[in-house]
């Protein structure tokens, strides 16, 4: 498997988890392996370890989400600029000419999509981690507290990002 086909994997992980965080154990055991095309053993989890994937892997997978939203807006609006630019060239980044602007959004809108389908790989790599440590019972441990982390700071991303609308 190449790396691109691994990011690719991990980023459809990570967008995936959401409705299977809700499923069997077993389902999720098997998720894991069909979308990495690596071995899961599934160790008797119990009801707390199960719960408590339940709970990271819906968190985790919802900032996933709203990486990938954020990543098509900006694309979008960097591609589209000039349709979506209320016409204020003048006080516009790359300004005071369209085609500034446009250079300008667009790179910093279209350009960065490789490095937004990282980090939505990142957070698909993690929920399999989380996954082997929650439900496999074996792997580091770094990933639970890690989890937690990610889900807080996405949390005051999200109501800052949603305050400056």
């Amino acid at each position: 498997m190449g790396k691109v086909e691994r990011v690719l994997r991990a980023a459809y992980y990570a967008l995936l988890s959401v409705p299977v965080a809700f499923a069997p154990t077993g389902v999720r055991a098997r998720v894991v392996r069909r979308v990495f095309r690596a071995p899961f053993e599934l160790r008797e989890p119990g009801p707390w370890r199960t719960a408590g994937h339940t709970v990271l892997a819906v968190a985790i997978g919802l900032v996933a989400w709203f990486a990938a939203f954020l990543m098509v807006l900006a694309a979008v609006r960097g591609i589209f600029y000039p349709l979506v630019a209320a016409h204020d060239f003048e006080h516009s980044w790359g300004g005071p000419t369209l085609a500034g602007a446009w250079a300008v959004h667009f790179a910093g809108g279209a350009l960065p999509l490789p490095l937004w389908v990282l980090l939505i790989a990142g957070f698909g790599m993690l929920e399999q981690r989380l996954a082997q440590r929650l439900l496999g019972r074996s792997g580091p441990w770094w990933p639970v507290p890690v989890a937690i982390a990610l889900c807080a700071g996405g949390a005051m991303f999200f109501i800052a990002w949603w305050h400056q609308i």
